[in-house]
């Protein structure tokens, strides 16, 4: 791999691991726009869909597999550190202990949920584009990142909201809104898919 594709494919995996981290502690907000209703941390996830579809297209399926699996591991990291975040003591002069503990106890069951809706639907999302890459012989760019994407946020969406607020909040506007607003991002990302993806001119020698 030439120096130039090496740092886009580094470049690519600092923003899906970044987004996928601020995503689990932004969805703690639940947002009202247009009488949707989904967790703030939507747009941040989104992301993560268009990196994997654009680093199976440029490096094939055991690349993206790789980052997927590397992801899971960065939401154990950043679970475990809240924890620990929790436990440790406060100085006595904090007077937000209370508030913290509040925000981040709903942040450690939202990253727990993301855990298993994350597995579930990144490696859905992998072997989707891969058999529609199969199926239109590496032509249709735009109908294999749909396709893959607008099934596993489908998947995500349902598995996330479901554990995430099962309970304390109304599950299925939730799973409405964070879908219908995940169907428009990933429309309206395709040009950018198709954008990056020609920046990166792909090598055979790069595919898994």
């Amino acid at each position: 791999m030439n120096e130039s594709r090496q740092k886009a494919l580094i470049l690519l995996i600092a923003v899906f691991v970044g987004s996928l981290a601020i995503a689990s502690v932004l969805a703690s907000k639940i947002l009202m726009i247009g009488g949707l209703v989904f967790p703030a941390g939507v747009l941040a996830y989104s992301v993560t869909f268009l990196i994997t579809d654009v680093i199976s297209e440029v490096w094939g399926k055991e690349k993206a597999k790789q980052v997927v699996f590397s992801g899971f591991i960065v939401l154990l990291f950043v679970l475990l550190l809240i924890k620990l975040s929790m436990m440790l003591p406060a100085a006595s002069f904090w007077e937000n202990d209370k508030a913290y503990t509040t925000l981040l106890g709903s942040t450690m069951r939202i990253i727990i949920a993301s855990f298993i809706a994350y597995l579930v639907s990144q490696f859905h999302d992998v072997w989707a584009f891969h058999f529609w890459r199969r199926k239109t012989k590496g032509k249709h760019l735009w109908l294999r990142n749909n396709a893959s994407t607008l099934v596993s946020q489908l998947l995500d969406t349902v598995i996330f909201i479901s554990i995430a607020f099962y309970g304390t909040m109304p599950i299925l506007g939730l799973i409405k809104g964070q879908y219908l607003v995940k169907v428009l991002i990933a429309v309206l990302d395709t040009p950018i898919v198709y954008a990056i993806v020609k920046l990166i001119p792909k090598s055979e020698d790069d595919r898994c």
